[in-house]
């Protein structure tokens, strides 16, 4: 989903985004080109992964359609990934609204719990229809899942979430982050639906671009 869809109000799925069929993604063999398929940075974004790694960080909103529809893949493509990559999520923020998920994706992974309630989350939303967007209808959904009610408003509106919360959004800025999902990689290469034409060919994007930065290229 676009980031001028976000702020236009639309509902509808952006194309630009959108899955593709396999037969386009064969018919796009050829090796992957910087300015068509992925954007070279001009100034790289910062890295958390140790000396000798390559960082890979999926920049994801809970409510995008887009982003639900990716995960399978993408969780399938993460279980497979060498011990040399290392791969981060990142969650967005267009809007001040969208800070209760980001503030949620953080306090998950404070508290060890994005294995049980990510993939949840993305069907609470887009299977069951609610809407989760504010701090109040998180918490509730969390405490449902049984997650005790203090210990997850004590991570949740603690410091330390919300100054993740903040560099998430600094990340997304330094990578130009346009639409969701979208993924980069080493802090220099950036690519998404809309550049790959499809979230599965972006996944060979980002495989390329590893092999570039282990080349040192």
């Amino acid at each position: 989903m676009q980031r001028r869809d976000f702020f236009s109000g639309a509902g509808s799925l952006a194309a630009g985004t959108a899955l593709l069929s396999p037969a386009w993604v064969m018919a796009q063999a050829k090796a992957p080109q910087a300015g068509a398929d992925f954007l070279k940075l001009d100034k790289p974004a910062s890295v958390e992964a140790p000396a000798g790694k390559v960082e890979v960080v999926e920049f994801f909103w809970y409510n995008c359609p887009h982003c639900n529809q990716f995960e399978p893949a993408l969780e399938a493509w993460v279980k497979k990934l060498p011990k040399d990559v290392v791969f981060k999520r990142a969650p967005i923020a267009f809007r001040d609204d969208f800070v209760p998920q980001q503030k949620l994706f953080y306090t998950l992974e404070a508290m060890g719990l994005v294995e049980k309630l990510h993939a949840r989350m993305f069907a609470a939303v887009h299977v069951e229809k609610q809407n989760l967007s504010s701090a109040d209808a998180i918490t509730a959904w969390v405490v449902k899942q049984g997650v005790d009610k203090t210990k997850f408003l004590e991570q949740f509106n603690s410091f330390p979430i919300a100054t993740k919360a903040s560099r998430a959004k600094q990340l997304q800025n330094a990578y130009r982050v346009e639409g969701v999902p979208a993924l980069g990689v080493a802090g220099r290469f950036y690519t998404d639906g809309s550049m790959a034409k499809s979230m599965d060919r972006a996944l060979q994007v980002v495989d390329f671009l590893i092999a570039e930065v282990r080349a040192g290229r």
